[in-house]
This record gives structure tokens, C-alpha cells and sequence, in this order.
């Protein structure tokens, strides 16, 4: 099967995000364990991490990783980009598993085979991004009825889970928490993959950002990261990461995916074997997730909590 230019940047950036930010938690952590030698721990409540080089640099190796998986989506589509997500878990563990002697289970091994088995299938089976000339095509994709009415049960749902079901479950049910995140971040990648269509636009020559449309996208994409930092912040202070991880994965990629098949309508140029194929690749994209999570204690790597604990939560805002 062809891939579209556009598709093959989408790819290369998104290849290139997962790089950085799977890197990026050893370097940190690296960086945390020589902070810890000279200072308080961070786990212990210190800071002096904040003074050590080797923490500031997996920081900027991070933001850089975000930077090209946020400019991903202005060339590709959610559901070539977002499932692709999963193979900066595998980084972490492999470069975890040679630098940090974090050892990785023969299941573990298995989980990262099936990962790339299954984001290739979706590769070779993406469907082609449709030609967008402005940032006003995107809203009125946006405005269509179908997404229309998309939008308004998530937010719904969303204000039922926060007014309603969190002060009474909230505590003691994980689904509440990471329900309200993946539910906001269908809609915070949709805006985001906009806002970086009339990014790409503007660096063309055809400023975009005189539309209101264009921060109408960017208010939403900020509005709708700070409530799910928020949400996941508390997810995370109350339930177990390892647990908190893959259910959020799957959430969050299965919202994303339908958003977008949707809006963007992906799937229209398609038969039903080509769609066949990328849900399959889907599945084998959570099974290997799962695996990995699931077998991360298996290693013989001590108790003290792998990278790879916490490697999935990257994907709150995009």
C-alpha cells in the first residue's frame, strides 16, 4: 500500500516523539538517582533534582518528544499517530533495561514484539489525510452534526462524572478519574491536531491566526489540559500507577480514535478490510501494552518503581 507524503512526516514525527520521550524518563531518572546521592530523595519530598544537569536535560529531551508528537498531528491522522504512542513504553524498557539493569521478562519481550506488530499494521493500513487549505475547513468539520452531537454527550458525561459521581465514587473507583481524562482528551487531540493544521498553514505563508476559529481551538486545548492534568493528578494520588496505565491508554487511544473517525471521517475512503486490519493492529497494540505493564515486576529489578510505571500517563494532553 501507498503512504502519502503527509502520512510518511506524521510517521517520522511520531517515531521521533516516542524516541525522545522514552528516552527521556531514563535520563531523568538518571538524574533523580544522582540528585538523591547529595540531597533529599524527590520521593522523600526534595528538590535537589532541580540543580542537576542530567534531570534538566530528559526535561528538554521531553518537551522535545511533546513538540513532535504535537506537530504529528498536522500531517497525519489520530489514528495513525495516537496508537504509535505505545512505542515509547518499549524505549523506556529496552533503554531500561540496559542502562538502569531494570531487567525485562521474556513476556515483557513478547508485549514490545507485539507492539511493533501491531503499529505497523496500522501504518501500512493508515488511511490518507484528506488536503486542508484553512483552519475554517477544520471547524466546519467540527460543526457537522455528527461531531456536533459527539461533543456534546462527551461533555455531558464529563460534568455528570465530575458533579455527580466523583464526590461519591471518585475515591474509590478508578474508572471515575480516568474516565473524565480520556473522555477530555478525545477532544484536546482534536483541537490540538487544528491548532497544529493552522500552524502548519501559518509557517506556509497563510496566516491563519486571524480566524477566531484558531483560538477558539487553542482556549479549548488549554481548558481541556488543565482539567485533565487535574484529574489524572488525583487518579494518580489515589490508585495504583501500574493499574492507572494501561486502562488510560486504551480509554484514552479508543476515545481519540472514534473522535476522529467522526470528525476527520476517517475511515470513508476505506473498505471494511482495511479497517478490519487496523482495529487488529489496535489489539495487538493493547495486548503488548498490557504485557509490558503486567510483567514490569517480573525482571528481578527490585522494588523501587521502573520508568516504565509511569511511561503511559505521557499521553494526558496529546
Amino acid at each position: 500500500m501507498v503512504i502519502s507524503s503527509d502520512n510518511v512526516r506524521g510517521l517520522v514525527l511520531a517515531l521521533s516523539s516516542s524516541f525522545f520521550i522514552g528516552s527521556s524518563f531514563i535520563v531523568k531518572k538518571q538524574g533523580l538517582k544522582k540528585a538523591g546521592i547529595y540531597g533529599v530523595r524527590a520521593g522523600s519530598g526534595g528538590y535537589s533534582y532541580l540543580y542537576e544537569p542530567l534531570w534538566w536535560i530528559g526535561m528538554i529531551t521531553m518537551i522535545i518528544g511533546e513538540i513532535a508528537n504535537f506537530a504529528a498531528y498536522a500531517f497525519a491522522p489520530a489514528i495513525l499517530v495516537t496508537p504509535l504512542g505505545a512505542l515509547s513504553i518499549i524505549v523506556s524498557a529496552v533503554l531500561a533495561h540496559f542502562i538502569l539493569k531494570e531487567k525485562l521478562h521474556i513476556f515483557g519481550v513478547l508485549g514490545c514484539i507485539l507492539c511493533v506488530i501491531g503499529s505497523t499494521t496500522i501504518v501500512l493500513h493508515a488511511p490518507q489525510e484528506k488536503p486542508i487549505e484553512s483552519v475554517k475547513e477544520v471547524w466546519h468539520l467540527a460543526t457537522e452534526p455528527g461531531f456536533i452531537i459527539y461533543s456534546s454527550i462527551i461533555l455531558v458525561t464529563v460534568l455528570v462524572l465530575i458533579f455527580l459521581l466523583v464526590p461519591r465514587y471518585g475515591n474509590t473507583h478508578m474508572v471515575v478519574y480516568i474516565g473524565i481524562c480520556s473522555l477530555m482528551g478525545s477532544l484536546t487531540v482534536m483541537s490540538v491536531k487544528a491548532l497544529g493544521i493552522a500552524l502548519k498553514l501559518t509557517f506556509s505563508g497563510m496566516n491563519q491566526f486571524v480566524y477566531l476559529q484558531t483560538w477558539f481551538f487553542t482556549v479549548v486545548v488549554v481548558i481541556c489540559c488543565l482539567l485533565q492534568l487535574n484529574y489524572l493528578n488525583k487518579a494518580l494520588d489515589t490508585f495504583n500507577t501500574a493499574v492507572i496505565s494501561p486502562v488510560y491508554y486504551v480509554m484514552f487511544t479508543t476515545f481519540t480514535i472514534l473522535a476522529s473517525m467522526i470528525m476527520f471521517k476517517d475511515w470513508d475512503t476505506q473498505d471494511a478490510t482495511q479497517i478490519v486490519t487496523q482495529l487488529c493492529g489496535f489489539v495487538n497494540i493493547l495486548s503488548g501494552t498490557f504485557l509490558l505493564h503486567k510483567t514490569k515486576d517480573m525482571g528481578g529489578g527490585g522494588s523501587e518503581p521502573t520508568e516504565l510505571t509511569v511511561l503511559t500517563n505521557r499521553n494526558t494532553t496529546t
